[in-house]
C-alpha cells in the first residue's frame, strides 16, 4: 500500500471517530437541555399556581377591605343618627379637652 492509501484511510477514520464523538455528545446535551427544561417547565407552573393563588389571596383581602370600609361607613351614619338630637353631643367642647380626651393624657 501505498502512503497516499494509508493516509486517506487514517483521515477516514479519524474522521468517523470524531463524528462518533461528535455525535455522542450532542446526544448527551440534547438529553441534558431536555432534562432542563422538564426541570424549568415545572418551576414555570408552580409560579404560575402561586401567582394564581396569591392572586386569589389578594381579591379576598380586597374585599374584606371593602366589606370593613362598608361596616365602618354604617358605624358612623349609626352614630351620627343616635348623636343628631343629644344636646351634649351638640354643645362645643374646649380644646384643652377635646385635646386631653384624644391624648389619654391625665
Amino acid at each position: 500500500m501505498n502512503k497516499s492509501k494509508i493516509l486517506g484511510i487514517a483521515l477516514i477514520v479519524v474522521g468517523f471517530v470524531l463524528a462518533v464523538y461528535f455525535g455522542y455528545n450532542n446526544y448527551q446535551e440534547n438529553k441534558q437541555l431536555k432534562k432542563d427544561k422538564a426541570e424549568l417547565s415545572r418551576k414555570i407552573e408552580q409560579l404560575k399556581q402561586d401567582i394564581a393563588k396569591n392572586n386569589q389571596i389578594i381579591a379576598q383581602r380586597e374585599q374584606e377591605k371593602a366589606q370593613d370600609a362598608m361596616s365602618i361607613k354604617q358605624l358612623q351614619e349609626q352614630m351620627k343618627d343616635a348623636l343628631k338630637n343629644n344636646q351634649c353631643a351638640n354643645d362645643f367642647m374646649p380644646s384643652n379637652i377635646s385635646d386631653w380626651m384624644r391624648n389619654g393624657k391625665n
